[in-house]
C-alpha cells in the first residue's frame, strides 16, 4: 500500500508539472501580438487558472485511486495513511472561488482600463471594483452562512430488544436476523414515523463551495446542455457547410470589395461608439450598441477567414487548399466521434440520474470493465468524459453568444486571443469545473463511491439548507437533457444552412485597429 500512494504521488506531481508546461504552451500560440512581451500579470493569471481547472477535474481520477489504495488493507487505520483527499478538494475550490471572483475581474478591470491612464490610476480603478465586490460577497456570503449554513441529513432511528445467541446460526431469504420468526431486520421493519432529521452546521469552506456549485450549475445547465448537441453537430454541419471548390479571381475581387466597404463601415461605428466611451456614454442603449458591433465585426472576421479559404493565394496554394479539405474531413471525424460521446452522455443522464430507482449504472459499468482490462483505462475514460463536459460547456457559451444579444463571448483563436477573452473564458471555466466535478460525481456515483469528492459534493451539497430540493428533485440534469434536445432540433431544422454570425470576443476599443480592416487591400 505505501509503495502504491508513493507511486499516485510520483505521478500527481508529474501531471501537474505536464499541465503547467500545456498551459503555458497555449498560452504563448493563443495569444495576440499585441500582448506579447507585456500584460504579464493576466498571462500569470491565465495559466494559474488554467492548471487549477485541469487539475480539479483529473483530481476526481485520483480520488478514485486513493480510495483504491487501502481498500484491501486489513486493519482499519490504514485509509488514515492515504492522500487527504478532502483537504486537497477544499483547498483547490476555495482557491477557484478565489480566482472566479476576486483575481480574475481585477485582471480583466486593469487590463481592459483606459490605456491613457497611468498603472497606478489603473490598478487603483480595478482594485476599487474588486473591493466593492468582496466586501458585497463577504457580507452576503456571512448573512446566508450565519442563517441557512446547516446541512439537514435524513436518518431512521432503531432500535430494538436484547436476544440470547442462538445455538446454531442459520441465515437464508426466510432467516436474515436472529430471533425466531424474525423475517426483516429493524432497518426494513422500521416505521416510517422512525425517520428523523439530523442538523448540523457545514463547515464555512464547504458552504462556499456549494454557493460556487450553484451558480456554476446554473451555467453548466444552460451553456452545458446546449454544448452537448452544438460541439459535435457544429463540427458536422461545418463539413456539410464546406466550400466545394476554389472561386475564381473576378468572384474572390468582388467578394473582397464588398468586405473593403463593410470593414469602413464597422470602423467607423467603432471609432464613433469609442469616443461616446471617453464621453461618457455607458448607458444600456451605448452597451447594446456596442455588442450589435462586435457581432458584426466577428461576422466580418469568419467571413474573411472563409473567403481566404474559398481563394488560397501563394506559392503553396494548392498545398493550402489540400489542408482546407483535410481539416474539414477532420471536422466530419471528430464530429462523428463527439456525437457518439454526447449521446452516451444524454443516455447516461436520463437512465441513471433522471429516472429513479435508474435503469442501470451504464457508463459505471463501462469504466468498471476497462479497469478490468487495464488499471488506467478506465480512469483515463473517465477523465475524458469529464473534460468534454468542459469543451461541451465552452462550445455552448460561444454559440448562445453568437445569437443572444445579452450575451458576450469571447472566441479562442490561434495567435489572435486578447487577454480580456483568455480571463473570461478561464474564468467560465474555473466556475463550471466546479459543477462538472459535482454533475460527473453524482453521474458515475457508482464508479466513484466512498470518495472524498462524493462526500463533499454528494452527501453535504445535496442536503444543504435551502438549496437540496434543486438536487433532490434533478433541477440541474433535466434542464441539461431539455435543453441539449431542443439544440439537437435546432440543428436538425436549420444547421445545413450557413448562419451569419452576428458576436465577438473582442472589446471595441481594443479590436477595431486597422489589422481587422486587411481585406481592404483585396480592392
Amino acid at each position: 500500500m505505501g509503495d502504491f500512494n508513493l507511486a499516485l504521488v510520483i505521478v500527481a506531481i508529474v501531471v501537474c508539472v505536464i499541465v503547467f508546461l500545456v498551459n503555458v504552451y497555449l498560452l504563448v500560440n493563443y495569444q495576440h501580438p499585441d500582448d506579447v512581451n507585456q500584460a504579464y500579470f493576466p498571462k500569470f493569471v491565465v495559466v494559474l487558472g488554467l492548471s487549477v481547472a485541469a487539475i480539479s477535474i483529473l483530481m476526481l481520477p485520483a480520488d478514485v485511486a486513493n480510495r483504491q489504495a487501502c481498500r484491501h488493507a486489513i486493519y482499519n487505520g490504514a485509509c488514515n495513511l492515504t492522500l487527504p483527499m478532502k483537504d486537497l478538494w477544499l483547498a483547490v475550490y476555495v482557491i477557484d472561488a478565489i480566482l472566479v471572483f476576486f483575481v480574475i475581474p481585477f485582471a480583466m478591470f486593469y487590463y481592459e482600463g483606459d490605456q491613457d491612464k497611468s498603472i497606478g490610476k489603473r490598478i487603483k480603478s480595478a482594485l476599487w471594483w474588486v473591493v466593492t465586490t468582496a466586501i458585497v460577497c463577504a457580507l452576503l456570503l456571512g448573512i446566508l452562512y450565519g442563517l441557512v449554513g446547516k446541512v439537514d441529513f435524513t436518518v431512521r432511528h432503531l432500535s430494538s430488544s436484547t436476544t440470547s445467541f442462538p445455538n446454531s446460526w442459520v441465515f437464508n431469504s426466510g432467516q436474515q436476523c436472529i430471533g425466531n420468526g424474525v423475517h426483516q431486520c429493524s432497518a426494513y421493519s422500521a416505521s416510517p414515523s422512525s425517520e428523523k432529521t439530523w442538523t448540523m452546521r457545514a463547515t464555512f469552506p464547504e458552504y462556499v463551495v456549494a454557493l460556487a456549485t450553484i451558480v456554476g450549475s446554473v451555467l453548466f445547465a444552460i451553456f452545458g446542455g446546449v454544448g452537448i448537441a452544438s460541439l459535435p453537430l457544429g463540427l458536422i454541419f461545418s463539413f456539410i457547410r464546406r466550400p466545394k471548390a476554389v472561386i475564381t479571381r473576378s468572384q474572390y475581387i468582388k467578394e473582397a470589395t464588398e468586405l473593403g466597404k463593410k470593414a469602413k463601415e464597422l470602423k467607423k461605428a467603432a471609432e464613433s461608439l469609442h469616443q461616446d466611451e471617453r464621453s461618457g456614454a455607458k448607458g444600456r442603449k451605448h452597451r447594446k450598441n456596442v455588442k450589435e458591433v462586435e457581432k458584426e465585426l466577428f461576422q466580418l472576421e469568419e467571413d474573411v477567414k472563409l473567403l481566404e479559404e474559398m481563394y488560397p493565394q501563394g506559392e503553396k496554394a494548392e498545398t493550402t487548399w489540400a489542408l482546407t479539405v483535410l481539416g474539414y474531413l477532420a471536422n466530419l471525424v471528430f464530429g462523428i466521434l463527439g456525437l457518439i460521446v454526447s449521446v452516451a452522455w444524454i443516455a447516461h443522464i436520463i437512465i441513471y440520474l433522471v429516472i429513479n430507482p435508474p435503469l442501470s449504472p451504464f457508463l459505471n459499468e463501462v469504466f468498471i470493465k476497462l479497469d478490468d482490462i487495464w488499471g488506467l483505462l478506465g480512469t483515463a475514460a473517465f477523465a475524458f468524459f469529464c473534460f468534454y463536459l468542459l469543451l461541451a460547456v465552452i462550445a455552448g457559451a460561444t454559440m448562445l453568444g453568437l445569437r443572444l444579444v445579452f450575451i458576450t463571448i469571447h472566441p479562442m483563436k490561434w495567435g489572435a486571443t486578447l487577454m480580456n477573452s483568455f480571463l473570461f473564458n478561464v474564468g467560465l471555466i474555473l466556475l463550471c469545473s466546479i459543477s462538472v466535478i459535482q454533475f460527473c460525481s453524482t453521474a458515475f456515483a457508482y464508479y466513484a463511491q466512498a470518495t472524498a469528492a462524493q462526500e463533499i459534493f454528494g452527501h453535504t451539497l445535496e442536503s444543504l439548507r435551502g438549496i437540496k430540493y434543486l438536487y433532490k428533485y434533478n433541477i440541474f440534469q433535466i434542464a441539461f437533457v431539455i435543453l441539449a434536445g431542443l439544440t439537437f432540433v435546432y440543428y436538425a431544422a436549420c444547421g445545413w444552412r450557413r448562419k451569419k454570425p452576428s458576436g465577438s470576443g473582442f472589446y471595441l476599443w481594443i479590436c477595431f485597429g486597422l489589422d481587422l480592416f486587411h481585406v481592404e487591400s483585396y480592392r
